[in-house]
């Protein structure tokens, strides 16, 4: 049963995950090899960190090997070490992140995200399962798509030509999520396809926090499959989930 020193943890470990890369980072050299350090440091500190202080639980992290025992357990951590390797790369760029999330099995076997974090180090600042912020009310003049900086997939645009919707380049899932959550764009529409690690504590964290989030279809968002990809995503204002459903709907027909 998840309880409050979990959603403190997932904040603490995501944050000390942060600040690590933030250190590595500013000691500089090569772009690849400070990418692949990273990915590497972040991913042994949270594992290990994971493995002393929930040691009964599982684990599925991008960087880790995926041991299927995870699908009878009864609480796994999903973690990302570090959203946005590329971004991570670049001088200058804020739009990166350390994600930790922690999936429960519910009393049916089937299971839901309970705590999460998603920190970022860059912009120094942590959103969290232990004190999310609320949506803002009404419904915005005109809806703001936060995007890929590079491959804006073609629905997204179809959608964002549909509604008007202006659309705001990002680095990371967890930047763009973040952005959502804290009112800087309206909605976060993705259908190219990741992994349960590049979503599951922006997830978790934007539905304490009161957003929408599901499959583009308006489907439920599953997580500890034995296929960790995930197709696509919607988190957005819950104001505005009912419009930007039937606008995919629309969108995707018409393709």
């Amino acid at each position: 049963m998840t309880t409050a020193d979990d959603h403190v943890l997932a904040r603490d470990l995501a944050e000390a995950a942060g600040q690590l890369l933030l250190d590595l980072r500013g000691r500089g050299g090569d772009r690849d090899a400070l990418r692949k350090s990273g990915d590497r440091l972040s991913h042994e500190f949270l594992a290990a960190e994971l493995a002393a202080r929930r040691p009964g639980d599982a684990v599925l992290s991008e960087e880790g090997i995926d041991d299927k025992a995870r699908l009878a357990a009864q609480r796994v951590w999903i973690v990302d070490p570090l959203d946005g390797t590329r971004e991570f790369g670049e001088d200058g760029r804020t739009d990166w992140a350390v994600h930790v999330a922690l999936w429960e099995r519910g009393g049916s076997g089937l299971g839901r995200l309970t705590a999460g974090a998603v920190a970022l180090p860059a912009q120094g600042r942590v959103l969290s399962t232990v004190s999310p912020p609320a949506p803002p009310g009404g419904a915005p003049t005109r809806l703001r798509l936060v995007v890929s900086r590079s491959r804006a997939p073609r629905l997204v645009r179809d959608v964002a030509g549909r509604l008007g919707a202006e659309l705001v380049p990002c680095g990371s899932a967890g930047a763009k999520v973040a952005t959502v959550i804290t009112g800087e764009t309206d909605a976060y529409l993705h259908a190219g396809g990741f992994y349960e690690w590049d979503t599951a504590a922006p997830v978790a964290v934007a539905r304490a926090a009161g957003y929408h989030a599901s499959r583009i279809d308006g489907a439920e968002l599953a997580y500890n499959r034995e296929d960790p990809l995930l197709p696509d995503i919607l988190v957005c204002r819950p104001v505005i989930a009912g419009l930007l459903l039937a606008a995919i709907r629309e969108a995707a027909h018409a393709i």
